[in-house]
């Protein structure tokens, strides 16, 4: 199998933040390339000659993702071998070009049979008609499917994707700088202001110092000066203020899909996170991470962060290049608990395809547990199959990394992921406005209404 990597359009503006299941983070894997356009009209002729020639029906999968790309391709060699008739053709988008090229090739009609979405994207093409209903394609006769991120797939009343990988959030600590302070990361929880109950803010206080060993709380300490950090209270939507909101008892979105998070309730996580910054100074300055959202990341390999809360998308960069000891923790609970978005890439079908029953075959195998071996086998992500999922648990065992935090925040309480047609769009306005308010330039409550009007407005 040859795995085709198309190359960019001449002009592309970024729809939404490049997080979400970060398969693209990892390691590079070898691949044999082939340059080529996915609407390349030799590229077709020679598909259709292929067929008629060896009576094969060619059903061409595409994803944004290289690393992942040789794991289908050992996936659909296992499946080709049971079917003979069927060939599948895998083919890389990049993520910068991806969002661009898909409703271009959609009316085209160059659009690949399958395709990988996530929820802030899919459900403009659901409402558009353009992807196959899964109800009625596959029915309730597969393998069981993580059931969060199934609901994420819903719309209107079906399904419209096959699960493929999620994550959910965990926290990690480096646990040499934990150990010296004297801090327990198992169980962390916040609350309001820092009030009875919360430990999170003294055990970020007792991990950050300057350059004179001096915490926060301690008289001469120069938060300018600052060495270790505490906590990586940042905007980023996914590891940090998502899961703040869900544990404050605030919403994202609203049932209408409109942005919530204007609320008593989401004022409350918002203050927190933004205290932590600029009022605690436990947490690195915005300047910092508005610009970079790997920097805490980076920060934590370097072994300037105590705690760092983020999902399985960073678990290979940081297993392979921490020169410290460290460890999983369940994320931080709030006034509810610990609430933990839950995101994931699922594989849709084109109703326009040419070969609908040999696409509908192929999905069918990439939501079954056979299909899915070689992603959990070798630690890619976390698979969409329940049956699947301990082979994933098993490989980072071998590792020595126990990742059964990220099992129980998927099984336990969860926030949606950024969800409906137009979400991109109000994305776009509101994290501006959310970054100027984790630097302390907008009151946490002014920022919120602000971002949550311009954000509504623009999906209107």
């Amino acid at each position: 199998m040859r795995v085709r990597v198309c190359p960019r359009p001449k002009e592309f503006t970024m729809k939404f933040p490049a997080r979400g299941v970060a398969v693209a983070s990892l390691a590079a894997a070898a691949l044999v390339l082939t340059a080529c356009s996915p609407s390349s009209d030799s590229t077709d002729q020679a598909t259709t000659e292929d067929t008629a020639a060896t009576g094969t029906t060619t059903v061409t999968f595409r994803l944004w993702d290289e690393v992942a790309a040789p794991v289908y391709e050992e996936s659909f060699d296992a499946f080709m071998a049971q079917n003979t008739d069927i060939k599948v053709e895998v083919e890389v988008v990049p993520w910068a070009d991806y969002w661009e090229r898909l409703p271009l090739d959609l009316q085209s009609g160059d659009m690949a049979d399958i395709f990988w979405t996530n929820t802030s994207n899919f459900g403009r093409f659901a409402d558009n008609g353009n992807l196959i209903n899964i109800d009625e394609a596959i029915g309730d006769d597969h393998d069981e499917w993580t059931q969060s991120v199934v609901s994420l797939y819903q719309r209107n009343g079906a399904l419209w994707g096959v699960p493929q990988l999620w994550d959910s959030i965990g926290l990690y600590y480096n646990k040499d700088l934990t150990d010296a302070a004297g801090v327990d990361p198992m169980n962390l929880t916040w609350a309001p202001g820092g009030a009875d109950g919360d430990t999170l803010l003294p055990a970020a206080r007792a991990l950050t110092t300057d350059s004179a060993g001096l915490h926060p709380t301690e008289e001469g300490f120069n938060k300018d000066d600052r060495v270790t950090f505490g906590f990586n209270s940042q905007a980023d939507l996914q590891a940090i203020y998502l899961d703040w909101l869900g544990s404050a008892g605030a919403k994202f979105q609203g049932a209408d899909d409109k942005f919530a998070f204007a609320s008593p309730e989401g004022e409350v996580a918002f203050q927190y996170l933004v205290d932590m910054v600029n009022t605690w100074n436990v947490a690195p300055s915005a300047a910092d991470t508005n610009t970079n959202g790997d920097a805490t990341r980076d920060m934590f390999l370097q072994g300037k962060l105590g705690l760092y809360q983020s999902g399985p998308y960073n678990l290979k960069t940081i297993a392979e290049d921490a020169t410290f000891n460290w460890g999983l923790a369940p994320m931080v609970a709030g006034p509810e608990g610990r609430v933990s978005v839950v995101h994931g890439v699922a594989a849709v079908g084109n109703a326009d395809t040419k070969n609908m029953d040999a696409t509908v075959k192929v999905l069918k195998w990439i939501g079954s547990a056979d299909g899915q071996a070689a992603l959990a086998g070798q630690g890619i992500a976390f698979p969409g199959v329940v049956d699947a999922q301990q082979a994933f648990v098993d490989y980072w065992a071998a590792e020595g990394v126990d990742v059964q935090v990220f099992v129980d925040a998927a099984n336990g309480s969860t926030i949606a992921a950024p969800v409906g047609p137009n979400v991109n769009a109000g994305a776009n306005e509101i994290t501006p406005i959310l970054q100027e308010m984790f630097l302390g330039t907008i009151p946490v409550a002014d920022a919120l209404q602000q971002a949550q009007d311009a954000g509504n407005a623009a999906m209107e």
